[in-house]
Order: structure tokens, then C-alpha cells, then sequence
């Protein structure tokens, strides 16, 4: 059953001093839309956006996920007028690896130039000296993980480390063996990855980064649910008294000491229901029924993510 509010807990990233609550906040759906064209522009509610990344930090998050390809330079410049000057503790975590297309598209952006770039743009717009977590955004295949070498952009990212503009380096949209590569050429402290109830192919992963201390990020806590699935969680909420996103986000917190989540969310109310999760201790019997779900059908229609 739902606490008071309290923290999850906190976990310190790989080889650093870096300490963030397990708790943290995604900034994607912050920015605007467009027509088609999601994550861009500005929101509709300025003042409303700034005072939730506020609220955010008040209430405890000191873990900020962002990209200066959302919006793109919107979250960013968003965060900068939320939060600067930051305070102590505060860990902004950015990505690289993409651009956005002006019909909205996310294209790769891996060269060495596109990642210096990337790199200058969200110093500029986060108005820092350094970026404490830089997660290269990995794009053979934009929808999910895809084998192939990654040596070359992560070679360069690394460069950039050394040049002093990053504390530390993560990856996102990876495989396994990209994971085991990236590790032979530079110390890697996260991994961003979609992973969920419904969506587990990372379990081995998960194990191998918890072994070594290294954290593990999911995305999309409610992304590809079947309709059973969706019942399945609704259930569980309702008789846990909560919300099935909390349910989700709690099940992620006890999944492994090493997750770390970012839900994101542009309305209050949802941003307050997240942070609750935190206190959600699910019972070992429901615990049960909810890891018996990745083995249904899993294909889409997906439960809608919060707006």
C-alpha cells in the first residue's frame, strides 16, 4: 500500500561520487507538439512545465534524464530556466546520438563531428561546463537494440571525456555484446534500454550490470502491454489501492537494486503519483503474478503513457 511519501533509496553511479535517488524524472514529454511531429516545440504551458521541473527537485529527484534532440533544445533551455543556478547533488544526465529531421524524424548522428556537436549544444543550453552523464543514443535501428560495432562514436565520446567535457559516459538502445564492447574502451556507469513488465528482454543484462554496480535505466514503463496484460496490471493496482503506472514503477524499484527510473510526465498530478510509487511495497503474491506476465501475449495495443 501507498506511504507517505519518502525516497526509493539512492544508487551511486560506477566509479564516481555521483549519488541519485532511484527515483528520477524524464523530460521528453515536456516538450511541445507539433501536428505529427511529437517531442517538439515548445508546451503549451511554459510557466506550467518550469514549475513542475521545480516541484520535481523540491520534492527530492536529483536524477534529470534529457537530450538536447527533444523538443530540440526545448528541454534543455526548460531545465536551465527551471533549475539554474542547480543546486548541489543535482545530476543532469543528456544524450547523444540523434537529431531530429524537420518533419520531425530522429535521425543518427554518430560521427565524430555530429557527437562533438551534440556535445557543445547541450553545454550551451544546459548552461554548464561539463556534463556529468552523457548516454550515446545508439541508431542502427531507432525502435529498439540492433546488433553491430559501436566502437567509432563511443571512441570519440571518449575523446570528448578526456577533453574534460564529460564526467562520465552511459549508452542507450544496446545490446548485450555492444554493452561488453563499450566496456573495453571506455568505464560505462548506465544503461537506458526499453524495459518493463511486459517487456523483459534485458533480465540477463539487468544481472550482469548489477553484478558490476552499474546502473540500469528503463524506458517506456508502460510501453507494448497486450490487453491482457493491461488487465492483468489493472487489477493488481486496483487492489494494491494504486495507480497501474505506480504498480509498474514499483515493480522496477523491486525488480533490482540498480534500476533506476525516469518516468516523465507534463502534468502534476501525474508527476505527484509517480514520486509515490517510491513507497509502493507490492507483496511477494503479487509480486507473482505481475513477473507471470512477460510469459502472455505481449503485442500491441499498448496502454497510452501519461501526457
Amino acid at each position: 500500500m501507498l506511504q507517505q511519501m519518502s525516497p526509493a533509496g539512492s544508487f551511486t553511479l560506477a566509479g564516481s561520487s555521483l549519488s541519485v535517488k532511484r527515483m528520477g524524472y524524464g523530460t521528453m514529454q515536456l516538450a511541445g507538439r507539433d501536428g505529427d511531429k511529437l517531442v517538439w516545440g515548445l508546451p503549451q504551458d511554459v510557466n506550467g512545465a518550469i514549475a513542475l521541473l521545480q516541484e520535481a527537485v523540491a520534492s527530492g529527484v536529483n536524477h534529470i534524464d534529457t537530450a538536447d534532440f527533444y523538443g530540440p533544445h526545448i528541454t534543455n533551455q526548460l531545465i536551465r530556466k527551471a533549475l539554474s543556478p542547480y543546486r548541489d547533488g543535482l545530476v543532469i544526465v543528456t544524450k547523444v546520438g540523434a537529431l531530429r529531421g524537420d518533419d520531425g524524424s530522429w535521425i543518427p548522428a554518430s560521427s565524430r563531428e555530429e557527437l562533438t556537436d551534440a556535445v557543445h549544444s547541450n553545454i550551451r543550453n544546459l548552461g554548464l561546463d561539463m556534463l556529468d552523464v552523457v548516454n550515446l543514443r545508439i541508431m542502427l535501428n531507432v525502435s529498439q537494440p540492433t546488433e553491430g560495432s559501436i566502437e567509432a562514436p563511443l571512441t570519440a565520446l571518449a575523446e570528448l571525456q578526456q577533453k574534460g567535457l564529460i564526467r562520465h559516459i552511459g549508452l542507450s538502445n544496446v545490446t548485450r555484446a555492444q554493452v561488453a564492447e563499450a566496456r573495453r574502451i571506455a568505464p560505462i556507469v548506465c544503461v537506458q534500454n526499453h524495459y518493463n513488465l511486459a517487456h523483459r528482454a534485458d533480465d540477463a543484462l539487468i544481472a550482469e550490470l548489477a553484478h558490476d554496480g552499474i546502473a540500469y535505466v528503463p524506458f517506456f514503463p508502460l510501453g507494448g502491454f497486450s490487453p491482457l496484460q493491461s488487465s492483468v496490471l489493472s487489477e493488481a493496482a486496483s487492489r494494491l489501492s494504486a495507480t497501474p503506472m505506480q504498480v509498474a514503477l514499483a515493480w522496477l524499484l523491486q525488480r533490482s537494486p540498480n534500476i533506476l527510473v525516469i518516468p516523465g510526465t507534463s502534468s502534476l498530478k501525474h508527476l505527484r503519483e509517480n514520486l509515490q510509487s517510491a513507497t509502493l511495497q507490492i507483496p511477494a503474491e503479487e509480486l507473482s503474478a505481475l513477473d507471470a506476465m512477460s510469459k502472455q501475449d505481449s503485442e500491441l495495443p499498448a496502454i497510452p503513457q501519461q501526457q
